[in-house]
């Protein structure tokens, strides 16, 4: 008779195939009752729904929802496929929103389909696909993206958004406007469906953002055939970024949009800068005491279960993993070793930043090297390969608990230097040092150590403009991640702004 273990072993290899065909969504039909029984009791599976199952990890709390976030859009594309076969499409308004770079999980997906039964079918955590009898996206104007999203064009979604949608997503709208290079198979579009309306909508939204040739040629060209076209820009207010003619990326446009957009708040809500120190050794003496007390509240939001004892052991060097092995095999000890070394090269950055250098240009420099030096104990260690530390990642990332899902490997080498161009061009420490932590852990640029490097960059930019060190407590680490959450899903960056001055204070 085989033994407990035997049998889960089969059913997880069952699984497996499954995902190796990648079949993130599990049906009821994909697995006898038998292993799906197992599987579920075992933790290696959860019911999203009746008859629909989603892989997860055995030791995930119960009510968390990473791996549902993780799992969404895949989740949705394979049961809208089951549902209607390829009879199915986004939403124009959805799929602005993806075209935008935009992949946060949304609260509603809007979807269009000739047999829809318009009606909301229920998912976890508040997330629900609401399906509507609906015009679908059709041959010429449908585009399937890496996930197996089928999407309206970018033409025709911008042709089909109604109104209020530039209104109520404008950064996303932006976007998506700002990736046109010219405006020729838009014209085409808006010249065979003679769309007088909408293109006086469209030429409007260009000239929002600066696209005044671009809108000029539009309107010109519906004239040219007769129609008679009124221009109507649909935002509220005028943009605060002029977006270039050349071709951008979309993700970028949205990050450099959500700065424009961000760092009045943060002007409004955070204390002004006291100006450089007089005497930079002092401050720096403050920043090497404050070591110990940073060290445990930056690991400890982290997730890694560290004490003042530890952190103080690594710092008089009287923890030798190269002498005792349980030293090599103790992974806290691996993570504080790792951030003081860190903390010794953030400090040489405060120098230079303290003695006049531009502080974006000493980040640009200094984060890769910080980088290395968090995870170094652990390549030694033979926990983590060298090649980890050569870079920014090369694979997708989620964000545990968070909605927002940060953008592709693929568009970092534009990403980092645009993030970078920001901080060297922005005038305001305070906006550095806010938006320059909100945006590294908005585009996670590393598999890990993006909170504690965003937590460095923040204290390196807070010391341009003369603020002291700052330590986030883990003690409100639910409202700190919160208050992140809200930058990155909604585009409300008080919260965040709100709550770093409160500790900047303490």
């Amino acid at each position: 008779m085989a033994k407990l273990s035997e049998r889960l072993a089969s059913s997880l290899t069952i699984l497996k195939d499954l995902q190796e065909l990648e079949k993130i969504a599990v049906k009821s039909s994909d697995l006898s009752r038998t292993h799906r029984e197992r599987l579920v009791r075992s933790g290696f599976l959860k019911e999203v729904m009746r008859g629909w199952y989603i892989p997860t990890r055995p030791d995930e709390p119960a009510g968390e929802s990473t791996s549902w976030y993780t799992s969404f859009w895949d989740f949705c594309v394979a049961y809208l496929n089951s549902r209607f076969g390829k009879e199915w499409s986004l939403s124009p308004e959805q799929s602005v929103i993806l075209h935008a770079g935009n992949r946060t999980v949304p609260r509603q997906l809007l979807v269009r389909a000739p047999i829809a039964r318009n009606q909301t079918t229920s998912l976890p955590f508040d997330t629900s696909i609401f399906e509507t009898r609906a015009r679908m996206a059709e041959e010429g104007e449908l585009v399937i993206d890496t996930h197996g999203l089928r999407l309206f064009s970018i033409e025709s979604a911008l042709m089909y958004c109604p109104e209020p949608f530039f209104r109520n997503n404008p950064v996303d709208a932006r976007a998506a406007l700002g990736t046109f290079q010219d405006g020729t198979v838009l014209l085409r579009r808006l010249l065979d469906g003679g769309h007088t309306v909408v293109a006086g909508r469209l030429a409007g939204a260009f000239r929002n953002i600066g696209r005044d040739a671009l809108a000029d040629d539009l309107l010109a060209g519906m004239r040219s055939v007769g129609y008679l076209v009124s221009e109507q820009d649909p935002f509220t207010s005028p943009s605060k970024l002029l977006i270039p003619s050349r071709q951008v990326l979309p993700h970028v446009i949205r990050l450099q949009l959500m700065w424009a957009s961000m760092r009045e708040t943060v002007l409004e809500v955070f204390p002004a800068a006291p100006g450089l120190p007089i005497d930079s050794s002092k401050y720096i003496q403050r920043v090497s005491e404050l070591f110990i007390k940073d060290a445990y509240n930056s690991l400890s939001i982290e997730g890694y279960r560290v004490s003042a004892d530890l952190i103080e052991q690594i710092k008089v060097g009287s923890w030798q993993p190269e002498v005792h092995a349980a030293d090599r095999q103790h992974r806290d000890a691996m993570a504080a070793r790792g951030y003081w070394q860190a903390f010794q090269s953030v400090k040489k950055g405060l120098e230079e930043v303290l003695s006049g250098v531009e502080s974006g240009q000493v980040a640009e420099m200094a984060h890769r090297n910080w980088y290395r030096e968090l995870f170094a104990p652990s390549v030694e260690a033979g926990i983590i390969r060298a090649s980890d530390l050569a870079g920014y990642r090369n694979q997708s990332v989620f964000i545990r608990h968070s909605k927002h899902v940060p953008a592709p490997h693929e568009q970092l080498r534009d990403l980092m230097p645009a993030y970078f161009d920001l901080l060297s061009s922005e005038e305001s420490a305070a906006v550095r040092a806010v938006l320059g932590h909100f945006a590294f852990v908005y585009i996670h640029p590393y598999v890990d150590g993006n909170g504690r490097i965003a937590r460095f960059l923040m204290n390196l930019l807070m010391a341009s403009g003369g603020y002291p060190w700052t330590i986030v407590p883990v003690t409100r680490r639910d409202e700190y991640m919160s208050a992140l959450e809200s930058a990155s899903v909604d585009q409300d960056i008080r919260p965040f702004a709100l709550f770093l001055a409160s500790v900047l204070t303490q």
